[in-house]
């Protein structure tokens, strides 16, 4: 890849729209350039509400990333959010084709569409398909069959799926906004390729996303994705209780939240104060807040917990949380994940990348970035179908 392209990733969220940029040096190795945050508009729970505002905020944010590497942005990485993308599992059987009973890659394609054969409720389509593994005659846990021998050849795998008309908005926007779409990636799994690294998927581990919106959760295990879900509540929520509770406004209900917020309350501090207005206070105490705050996050981690205990892996993953989103960023928020999932809790950090940026809401953007990387020559990608092929090469830096 010429090391003057640029790569970029685009996350449209509810609350921010994040850009991160980078360019692959010389050696190989990515380098981050920036990541821009702006005020999100037209978005609802990970959805388009109105695609007009949407189109002006990613027309506004592309055109600050050209100042900021000083290269035209023409195409990105996005993700498909919102509590309308989910993730079901499926499996497929064939026979194995050949006379000499050898697995090829024509019998692995067979495979592949025989476990999308259900049916799909209206206004609802796959957008990709990630196999879990390959059963060759009763064999399992096999990840590449290819040259095996057998007569019967089965999969397990993970079906994405989106509702039609999200689908359509959100490539309208980003197209509207003056960008190609290079690839798309469910919010569920897009900062797995930035913070997670190849031992702890093989372990088991459990990313956590908390954005505005939406919370979303992917577990890996052996090296694979499998299970991935999006829970309708998000960071956004926490500043709703917070302006219920002040009796104040949301703006003024974020700046508290961000600025004052925290899960645990601190030994010694007792009243909270701030400016909402010219020679106007808001003054509360830390443990009110704290009590506010604390209900919500407890109940968001209720609800992850319970999407661990329906895949048996409640408290058994050695990999333990890895927490990203604008909403990890909450003052000791680790501290009521690890209470609430009985599991080692940390913050996302970037791997296998330079880059110099801690701020967890942008780990999103740097793991579609990472997925720009692992994709084709630019000149080549210019060559494949339209979106609807784009679409179909989702998430093959998931695959293992």
């Amino acid at each position: 890849m010429n090391h003057q392209y640029i790569i970029a990733g685009l996350d449209i969220g509810s609350h921010t729209i994040k850009l991160a940029l980078a360019r692959q040096q010389e050696e190989g190795q990515l380098e981050i350039i920036t990541c821009l945050q702006e005020p999100s508009a037209g978005m609802r729970k990970g959805a388009v509400a109105n695609i007009d505002e949407v189109v002006k905020r990613i027309a506004h944010i592309k055109q600050k990333g050209e100042q900021a590497c000083g290269h035209p942005i023409e195409e990105a990485v996005i993700n498909l959010g919102g509590s309308r993308v989910s993730v079901i599992t499926s499996h497929g059987v064939v026979a194995v084709s050949r006379a000499d009973s050898l697995v090829s890659q024509e019998d692995i394609e067979r495979v592949l569409q025989a476990a999308q054969a259900f049916s799909l409720p209206p206004n609802k389509e796959i957008v990709d398909v990630i196999p879990q593994q390959y059963i060759v005659d009763g064999e399992g846990g096999i990840k590449d069959p290819i040259g095996m021998k057998g007569v019967r050849l089965e999969v397990d795998v993970l079906v994405v799926c989106a509702f039609s008309p999200h689908i359509k908005s959100v490539q309208e926007a980003v197209l509207g906004g003056g960008l190609d779409i290079l690839d798309m990636v469910p919010s569920s799994l897009m900062a797995s390729a930035a913070v997670l690294t190849p031992r702890q998927k093989e372990l088991g581990v459990a990313l956590i996303d908390l954005g505005a919106g939406t919370t979303s959760l992917s577990v890996f295990e052996e090296g694979s994705i499998i299970h991935a879900a999006v829970l309708p509540i998000g960071s956004e929520n926490i500043t709703h209780d917070i302006a219920i509770g002040l009796r104040t406004e949301h703006e003024i209900a974020e700046r508290v939240k961000i600025e004052m917020g925290s899960c645990v309350a601190s030994k010694g501090k007792k009243m909270e104060k701030i400016e909402i207005a010219e020679g106007e206070i808001l003054s509360f105490t830390q443990k009110f807040l704290v009590h506010i705050i604390e209900a919500r996050v407890k109940e968001i981690f209720q609800l992850v917990s319970k999407e661990l205990k329906g895949i048996s892996r409640q408290g058994q993953l050695p990999g333990g949380v890895v927490l990203v989103g604008g909403g990890a960023n909450l003052l000791r928020i680790s501290d009521i994940a690890k209470k609430e999932l009985k599991l080692s809790v940390k913050l996302g950090v970037p791997h296998g990348m330079v880059t110099s940026i801690a701020d967890q809401a942008c780990m999103g953007a740097l793991g579609l970035v990472v997925s720009g990387a692992s994709s084709q020559e630019p000149s080549k990608r210019k060559q494949t179908g339209g979106i609807g092929e784009k679409i179909k090469k989702l998430l093959r830096v998931f695959i293992p």
